[in-house]
């Protein structure tokens, strides 16, 4: 008799948590209480113009490539992607302009070029992320953690003998600062901190990994904007035979017997009986909706939420070769910055602004001589904050700075506008509070504190998404897949073992 699985929620990880589960035999429901799958990585049309809503930097495409390798599909043959020449436009206050190419060792010679600083200090820097995360990914961020196996493998025997591998007792920003004289490259680096919403100034210099896997590794783009991603994995199970059940919201996780196993959902009013049950779900809103009736584990409870956006998506009249693909306007205090993100929780007077223009590869995205702009900058999750006031205040302070930049009228160039803010974030997305990355990394521990991809007082329920380990944005989504599909399989070889099957 075929195995059956349901995967609740049709993120980038349920998705990819499907076509594993149906790789290995099970028959997949996957249940989503929007009317399309992604999640997060979700697209909007409007007024002839197409914006990508959430996730915009696409790195180790690999790991897509995988999921169609196991149905035995070529990536190619449904989605392709190109590798970015510039990765990203920086600008400071102060007018200086950073082009980063893809290339390492370019990066490193532009930065001596504008910023005056010896490439070999740029080029040790990446080469210490590199092998800092060539250390770590085995051990941490593509097996459950902690296990025995990642602690008695080579590299968690390298990092017992040696933990300061991993930079963790230090931040960040200090880290940064040691290295590079100049504070312009300190806070370009700093920013890989906001890569999983935390804050550079308390978050561990472990996080310089992340500069690897856009520097080293490369920044890529799909042909048809990131949500082809999403769309693409979706069809990938529809052709070998997985069930998505859009519209639909689960409201309980059913479990039975002594041991609490999992036994189904109710989805609908109805209830459903399944093997096992994937939760794509934040892992927040699992609980505190009362979708499963226990209590989540004691580490992690008290970890800050990550950071949350206030987004604008303008579609605008005009071309602006000022900008790129992905654009960073840097605030004049990076640390008052971070100060209102997480102590002040409000929007920051003098905010690093983000500048998404997917039109620049894809031109159907917008009008003939327009652009669809994604203007974001980060906010707090929601606590109550009055957000009517907070976006009107910071819509203007971004137009302002904007048009200093650009020496053009912006606001009255905008013909098409769509706002998101914490509020909208949460009710579109199920992110408790529209934190987009579940907790934060701001604590030395913060690794070791997500939440597990699976709990033994509930057998038969797994986890995976970006609220859990090993965390948030499309990579660490589809390895927390991986994990899932991996730990499943163990399972199923020792209870059939235990049965003499």
């Amino acid at each position: 008799m075929e195995r059956t699985a349901a995967v609740i929620g049709a993120g980038i990880g349920g998705l990819a948590t499907a076509i594993r589960l149906r790789a290995m035999g099970y028959v997949v429901d996957v249940f989503e209480k929007e009317t399309l799958p992604g999640g997060k990585l979700m697209e909007m049309k409007r007024d002839g113009f197409r914006f990508d809503l959430g996730p915009s930097l696409f790195t180790q495409p690999e790991r897509v490539e995988e999921l169609f390798s196991l149905m035995g599909e070529n990536l190619s043959d449904h989605f392709r992607y190109l590798r970015l020449h510039t990765i990203c436009r920086y600008y400071w206050p102060d007018g200086t302009r950073l082009d980063v190419p893809s290339d390492p060792a370019e990066f490193a010679y532009e930065v001596r070029r504008v910023l005056h600083i010896d490439p070999a200090i740029t080029t040790e820097y990446l080469e210490k992320a590199r092998k800092l995360y060539e250390t770590a990914s085995p051990v941490f961020l593509d097996q459950p953690f902690p296990t025995m196996e990642g602690f008695v493998s080579e590299a968690g025997k390298r990092i017992g003998r040696s933990p300061w591998i991993l930079d963790p007792f230090i931040s960040l920003h200090k880290r940064n600062q040691k290295t590079f004289t100049d504070p312009r490259l300190v806070q370009l680096f700093d920013r890989y901190a906001t890569y999983n919403g935390s804050d550079p100034y308390k978050a561990p210099a472990t996080l310089k990994m992340i500069a690897h896997l856009e520097n080293n590794l490369g920044a890529f783009f799909p042909e048809k904007g990131m949500y082809s991603i999403a769309r693409e994995i979706t069809n990938l199970g529809l052709r070998h035979g997985v069930r998505y059940h859009l519209g639909s919201t689960v409201s309980r996780i059913n479990r039975y017997g002594e041991d609490g196993r999992v036994t189904g959902i109710r989805v609908n009013g109805r209830d459903l009986r399944f093997d096992l049950v994937v939760s794509d779900v934040d892992i927040h809103t699992l609980y505190r909706r009362g979708l499963v009736d226990f209590k989540p584990p004691v580490i992690g409870r008290r970890q800050q939420a990550s950071t949350s956006a206030l987004i604008f998506y303008w579609g605008v009249a005009g071309t602006y070769p000022e900008f790129d693909l992905h654009n960073i306007l840097f605030s004049t205090d990076y640390r008052e910055e971070f100060r209102c993100l997480f102590q002040k929780k409000t929007v920051p007077a003098d905010p690093s602004i983000y500048i998404f223009i997917s039109s620049r590869v894809c031109p159907d995205d917008a009008l003939p001589g327009h652009e669809n702009w994604f203007v974001m900058i980060n906010t707090p999750a929601n606590c109550g904050q009055d957000w009517i006031t907070l976006v009107r205040e910071a819509r203007s302070r971004i137009l302002e700075k904007i048009e200093k930049l650009t020496r053009n009228n912006i606001s009255q160039r905008i013909v098409s506008e769509h706002i998101e803010d914490p509020r909208t974030i949460e009710s579109r997305t199920g992110s408790w509070a529209g934190s987009l990355y579940g907790n934060s990394s701001n604590s030395r521990m913060s690794a070791f504190s997500r939440h597990p991809n699976h709990r033994g007082v509930a057998p038969g329920l797994w986890f995976t998404g970006g609220s859990v380990h090993p965390g948030g944005g499309i990579p660490l989504c589809l390895a927390s897949a991986k994990i899932v599909a991996q730990q499943i399989e163990k399972t199923n070889m020792y209870e059939n073992r235990r049965r003499g099957e």
